[in-house]
């Protein structure tokens, strides 16, 4: 991969998102830095998923600020240089893995004469040589969320944005994929990841934590436990939770 950009791969400025007359985010202001593996961690209903959605630019009502890489989020620039993996595993059932790779592949403009050095790079990089010519719907539930992974990589690009990409894996699968986002990173690129699972929080560089909406900390995982003095990640954020209620009586 070809690194392009030095700056915040990811900054917010008085992000906002209103929806059914409720404030789902208020007024974030936050950066990721290039070549880390950010975690975005919080409750069910923290805004997590709208968050991403904003970054990538696929949200309505949106208010204030959103950069990718120096361009406006959803910029047609880039649309090769972002790669997003739903919660759901957005794939074809009825296509092989090879064949499903090859239209994201068209989609995210790679060129014809590449196609195939793309998707036998992405196979590799997700570990799922031999199963190229298998219908996604014949696989897994771990083995599709590594399709959905693999057709984000297939453009080769800088940022990876992954919505709550571990949940309902088992815990060899989940250390798997954890060792994919970490090698991923030391090949220059950045990672928002999106995890409910607290102790999900020790693999990232560097933590955002979100509580109805706000931005409870952006911290890293030892500040976390060095701040709040707990023995955990889960504890800790939870002593924020406490420390930010208290503080808004």
């Amino acid at each position: 991969m070809e690194k392009r950009w030095s700056g915040p791969a990811v900054r917010t400025r008085g992000l906002g998102v209103e929806r059914g007359g409720r404030q789902v985010l208020g007024a974030l202001d936050l950066e990721v830095p290039t070549g880390q593996v950010a975690g975005l961690l919080g409750p069910s209903g923290s805004g997590k998923t709208t968050l991403l959605r904003a970054v990538v630019g696929v949200q309505d009502h949106v208010t204030g600020e959103v950069t990718v890489l120096g361009e406006p989020a959803g910029a047609a620039g880039l649309r090769r240089r972002v790669g997003y993996v739903t919660q759901a595993a957005s794939v074809y059932t009825d296509l092989t893995v090879a064949q499903n790779l090859r239209y994201f592949a068209r989609l995210a403009g790679v060129p014809a004469s590449g196609a195939e050095k793309a998707v036998a790079g992405a196979v590799d990089t997700v570990d799922l040589a031999g199963h190229e010519d298998q219908a996604v719907g014949t696989l897994s539930g771990g083995e599709r969320s590594r399709v959905s992974l693999a057709a984000a990589l297939v453009g080769d690009p800088e940022v990876l944005v992954l919505d709550e990409p571990t949940v309902g894996l088992d815990p060899v699968l989940r250390r798997d994929l954890w060792a994919t986002f970490r090698a991923l990173a030391a090949e220059g690129r950045t990672l928002l990841v999106s995890s409910h699972v607290m102790d999900e929080a020790t693999r990232c560089d560097r933590l955002l934590l979100l509580r109805a909406g706000t931005l409870v900390a952006d911290t890293t995982p030892d500040e976390l436990l060095a701040t709040t003095g707990a023995p955990d990640a889960e504890r800790a954020f939870l002593a924020l939770v406490d420390r930010s209620t208290q503080e808004s009586r």
